[in-house]
């Protein structure tokens, strides 16, 4: 458990939530035009694959904010190396 506050969690926390809502205004502004014409079934498709592949670099980001490492490997090699 870390002893010392680290500046990555506020950060990561701000980053995220800015970097959702550009994607969120994209999604909003640029799906419509592209789909709009489409089936309700073939919208319903695309708008939750949309909104759930933000998810995907989501375990990586959340690695680097507890850590500072992009991957569990290197913050265990990391972190046996501090041992």
């Amino acid at each position: 458990m870390r002893k010392t506050p680290t500046w990555r969690i506020p950060f990561g926390i701000i980053s995220l939530f800015v970097l959702l809502i550009i994607y969120g205004v994209v999604i909003a502004r640029y799906a419509p035009s592209i789909i709009g014409r489409w089936s309700g079934g073939a919208q319903t498709v695309v708008y939750v694959v949309l909104g759930l592949i933000w998810l995907l670099p989501l375990k990586r980001f959340l690695i680097w904010m507890e850590t500072g490492h992009w991957s569990a490997a290197a913050a265990l090699q990391a972190k046996k190396k501090a041992d």
